[in-house]
């Protein structure tokens, strides 16, 4: 199982790039959903995932229950799933809606099909997570927490959990912020972003 680091290439104070995509989960509206229309009074959660990728089957459970604090606090939430869904069917739209239902996602579940919001975003690996404040500037770029596949880690998404505390309470960006960890994305082919190079 490879592991790959974020780049946290975007960093605290940055503006997050905006977005247009298809959503993929019917239980919540729109066909196309924006930036716009789920950026919250509060802030924003974008999170990279997938559907095959084990380290975020790891975490899903949480993800969903993280979706649902985020939004009944004032934080709008997106899942994006930029993989190359040629070579990888399991992440074909399809699936991704199956995938939200499953889960129990409560936020829109997009379809990045050319891979420019993940190369907006200097993502790198599924999961990659961007915590933004009200103003659209990145507040935290890392991990959930520190368990993995296969560690004896707790699943309890203690680092994003504490860095949506200090957001909801007005303080400044958390000082120390550990890249996430996960599947590198399925770019592609020729398609693969210059921030590696």
């Amino acid at each position: 199982m490879a592991r790959t680091p974020s780049t946290m290439r975007l960093n605290p104070g940055d503006e997050a790039p905006g977005f247009a995509l298809p959503n993929y989960n019917a239980a919540v509206g729109g066909t196309s959903v924006s930036f716009d229309d789920i950026a919250g009074e509060h802030g924003t959660l974008v999170m990279f995932i997938c559907n095959h990728c084990p380290f975020v089957k790891h975490i899903a459970d949480e993800i969903a229950k993280l979706g649902h604090y985020c939004q009944s606090h004032g934080i709008g939430v997106a899942a994006i799933q930029p993989n190359d869904v040629d070579d990888y069917p399991d992440d074909a739209p399809d699936r991704m809606t199956l995938e939200a239902q499953n889960r129990g996602y409560t936020f829109p579940y997009l379809h990045d099909p050319d891979q420019s919001v993940a190369k907006a975003y200097h993502a790198a690996c599924t999961p990659d997570f961007y915590l933004l404040d009200a103003d659209r500037k990145v507040f935290y770029r890392g991990q959930l927490d520190d368990s993995r596949p296969g560690s004896d880690e707790p699943i309890t998404g203690a680092d994003m959990r504490a860095a949506i505390a200090g957001l909801l309470a007005g303080k400044p960006s958390p000082g120390t912020q550990k890249p996430s960890i996960g599947c590198n994305i399925k770019w592609t082919p020729g398609n693969e972003p210059d921030y590696f190079a």
